[in-house]
C-alpha cells in the first residue's frame, strides 16, 4: 500500500506539514505489514492519513486495506479506542497512555500517543511485526511531536477538508 505523494498532497502546505506527510508516507512504505495509517487530534479530527482520498466507494472489489477501507473510520476508531484509555487511565490513576495494542484474528491496531493529546494510529495486517511497528510508530512520534503546534495542527486539519 502506498501512501499518498507529499507532492500530490502538499501542495500549497508549510515545509513542516510536507515534512509530516513525507514521514507518514515512509512510515507506510518502509514497515511491512502496514494497512493504514491516521494521525488524529485531541479532538478526534484527521490530521494525517495514509489514504485521504479513500473511501469505500473507490476501493477496489475485494480489497480491504483499512476498516471498512476508509482512513476516517480508522481515524473515528483510533479517537475512540484513545479516550476510551485515558478515561481508564485517569481511574487507575496509571498517568499517561503511551500506546495501546489490540490484536485481532485479522489484523492489529496500535494507538501511540504523540503530543497534546494527537494520536498515532496504525492497522496492521495479522502478521505483521509487532515490535517492528512499534518500533516505527516510535521513531514518527519522535520526529513528528515536536513540530505539531497548534498552527500546524490547524494547517492539517484544513487540507484534510480540501482532500475529504
Amino acid at each position: 500500500m502506498n501512501a499518498q505523494a507529499p507532492s500530490a498532497q502538499g501542495r500549497g502546505l508549510s515545509s513542516q506539514a510536507r515534512n509530516l506527510h513525507w514521514l507518514l508516507t515512509n512510515l507506510v512504505d518502509e514497515v511491512p505489514g502496514i494497512r493504514s495509517v491516521a494521525v488524529v487530534s485531541s479532538d478526534g479530527l484527521m490530521l494525517l492519513s495514509s489514504d485521504p482520498a479513500r473511501t469505500d466507494e473507490t476501493a477496489q472489489p475485494g480489497e480491504s486495506n483499512g476498516p471498512k477501507g476508509s482512513s476516517a473510520d480508522l481515524a473515528t476508531i483510533v479517537s475512540g479506542l484513545g479516550s476510551l484509555t485515558l478515561g481508564a487511565a485517569k481511574l487507575m490513576d496509571g498517568g499517561g497512555v503511551k500506546q495501546t495494542m489490540v490484536t485481532m484474528d485479522e489484523g492489529s491496531l496500535f494507538v501511540m500517543s504523540i503530543s497534546d493529546g494527537s494520536l498515532l494510529g496504525v492497522h496492521a495486517t495479522p502478521d505483521c511485526d509487532m515490535s517492528i511497528v512499534a518500533y516505527h510508530m516510535a521513531l514518527f512520534v519522535g520526529r513528528a511531536g515536536h513540530v505539531l503546534t497548534p498552527e500546524l495542527r490547524t494547517e492539517l486539519r484544513k487540507s484534510m477538508e480540501n482532500v475529504l
